[in-house]
């Protein structure tokens, strides 16, 4: 009898600490790939181009159904320009994968990953994060709205903390019509 009843205290010693040093960590919602969607949009003197990027792999954390956390690997070869056609298009695209840009080669992905989520109404949040580009990382804030098993991301990042100075005013003088801004927006439309 004394031995069953030390059996028991030892499983529920152990049963509590095992309870009490777990974190809890939510679910965990995998982002559907071929149903989610990254537009960044780049803005110039003369006007701004457009185009779609692929997320390589991605999640969001929830505690029941509120977001906790998320994190994001994008695909920085799969850069493409949608506002242009042929040549254009083509040139582009290869000027935003050189070294000019983001040296896809060198640095074939991006990563966004969530540090702090708050929310700011019924299926918004405001989100603190960091995100690397080109091997550097810096804090971003940004807003997302989730709604059933959606949820979209808007954010502006400012591409010279990233070393992407090419025809940024904030570097080069004389650039006049040539320049382009610092800031481009990225926005995500997910489904998980």
């Amino acid at each position: 009898m004394k031995n069953s009843i030390k059996n028991i205290a030892t499983l529920v010693i152990v049963a509590f600490m095992t309870f009490s040093f777990t974190a809890i960590n939510g679910d965990k919602k995998q982002i559907k790939l071929e149903s989610s969607k990254v537009v960044w949009k780049g803005y110039k003197v003369t006007g701004a181009h457009v185009g779609v990027i692929s997320i390589k792999s991605g999640h969001l954390n929830f505690d029941k159904e509120i977001l906790t956390g998320g994190n994001f690997e994008i695909d920085m070869s799969s850069i493409t320009v949608t506002d242009l056609e042929g040549g254009s298009k083509a040139s582009l695209e290869g000027h935003l994968k050189s070294d000019d840009f983001f040296g896809v080669t060198k640095y074939p992905s991006a990563s966004l990953n969530f540090t702090k989520v708050e929310a700011t109404g019924k299926n918004s949040y405001k989100v603190n994060g960091e995100i690397t580009i080109k091997g550097k990382t810096e804090t971003v804030s940004f807003n997302v709205s989730v709604y059933g098993n959606k949820a979209n991301v808007s954010l502006k990042i400012d591409r010279t903390k990233f070393d992407v100075r090419y025809g940024s005013t904030s570097f080069f003088d004389g650039l006049k019509d040539k320049a382009i801004y610092d800031e481009f927006d990225l926005v995500a439309d997910l489904e998980f």
